[in-house]
């Protein structure tokens, strides 16, 4: 796969038809083509077909964009759009999964054109600053990477640990997810100045501020109801009553409370958006490890996505992952380099198996992943 490295290289896509939908829709394919575009421009080629002809930038190398991604996001949207004239042959899809080699082309890039920076953990990383990616959640897709196994039961039950408010790690532990081990030990949180604070105790962190932001944290035994508020409680009642609000947002960053969490937020933000009976999720992460974290994340808020979708009777539409601190720590660049060996495949379906009104009586046994069919685990170790 070569990426695009300069204003000579460009990817072209015919049928006139497709040509006049791209381009009277063209704000439809900004996901893949970003601000790197200079020129679009009509060829005629033959009396039958016309082809788009897109040129880029020599800045494109920062992005990470590559041809084959382009062009296969292209030729799905002509698929989709395609007239049933004779005279036209349609273009052959990429087997491949594009929205997986998005995750794939950002890892590659960062490894290759990354900063390279020190960080908190003193483990050094190669880091680039803003960065997107977009996966469709339509039809019960569902983005969990299949080019090496993610820990699908680790990530259902940290979000809905985080939606009950708990903050105590052992509540993990004791379902033998061990994942906020390392940052609710001893050792840890008397580094953090946290030596008062229990072991397992977190403090303020993602699931006290979605459902009690601005309550006064006392310790992850204190009843916590109706103290605070409900942030995850109004996105939905707005999603319901007020679809069109551009307010409908749930923010774990609490700056008053950052000294007393074991580790401030690193996914801090995310806004959801109702538009042709679907919701869409943006969520915001200051700082991504693109090893270990993002294939986590990525799943959680999908989740999250399908989840608040359900309860408020939407379907899911897309959710879109934007990165600050885009980052890959220097002892993962071997492990990642054999992930980018891997071809992605078909991401596999979620199923919520009962119909759920209330987004607190989510259970673990209520969620079906179909068709996983990921490719070996691939070992890397935390930055603490």
């Amino acid at each position: 796969m070569n990426r695009i490295c300069n204003c000579a290289q460009h990817c072209t896509i015919s049928s006139k038809q497709s040509i006049r939908t791209i381009i009277n829709n063209f704000s439809l394919l900004q996901p893949a083509l970003p601000r790197h575009i200079s020129a679009i421009s009509c060829l005629h080629t033959r009396s039958t077909s016309n082809s788009i002809l897109i040129r880029f930038t020599n800045n494109c190398t920062q992005s990470g964009i590559n041809s084959t991604l382009i062009h296969s996001r292209m030729l799905s949207h002509k698929s989709d759009t395609m007239n049933n004239s004779t005279d036209e042959v349609p273009a052959q899809k990429e087997q491949t999964n594009a929205e997986e080699m998005q995750y794939l082309d950002m890892v590659r890039n960062i490894i290759a054109n990354g900063a390279l920076r020190g960080d908190r953990t003193g483990t050094g990383t190669l880091s680039i600053f803003g960065a997107q990616m977009r996966y469709s959640c339509r039809d019960g897709a569902f983005p969990l990477l299949t080019t090496k196994r993610v820990f699908w039961r680790g990530v259902a039950e940290e979000l809905l640990w985080f939606v009950s408010g708990d903050t105590n790690a052992k509540t993990l532990q004791d379902k033998n997810i061990h994942i906020w081990d390392g940052n609710a030990s001893r050792d840890f949180l008397d580094k953090r100045g946290l030596a008062h604070r229990e072991v397992g105790d977190l403090g303020p962190v993602y699931g006290f501020q979605w459902r009690h932001f601005g309550a006064g944290y006392v310790d992850m035994h204190t009843d916590y109801t109706g103290k605070g508020k409900d942030q995850l409680a109004d996105v939905i009642h707005k999603i319901k009553h007020t679809p069109n609000d551009r307010r409908i947002i749930i923010s774990a960053w609490n700056p008053c409370d950052l000294d007393d969490m074991a580790l401030p937020p690193c996914h801090l933000m995310c806004q959801f958006f109702v538009a042709n009976g679907e919701l869409s999720l943006q969520m915001y992460q200051r700082s991504a490890d693109m090893g270990l974290g993002v294939p986590f994340n990525i799943a959680s808020y999908a989740l999250l996505l399908a989840m608040v979708a359900h309860v408020t009777g939407l379907k899911a539409g897309d959710f879109v992952h934007t990165i600050g601190d885009a980052h890959v720590y220097c002892n993962h660049v071997d492990a990642l380099k054999e992930q980018l060996g891997r071809t992605p495949t078909v991401f596999p379906k979620l199923r919520i198996k009962r119909t759920v009104t209330d987004i607190d009586d989510f259970r673990f046994d209520d969620f079906e992943l179909v068709d996983y069919k990921p490719q070996k685990t691939i070992k890397m170790q935390m930055a603490v």
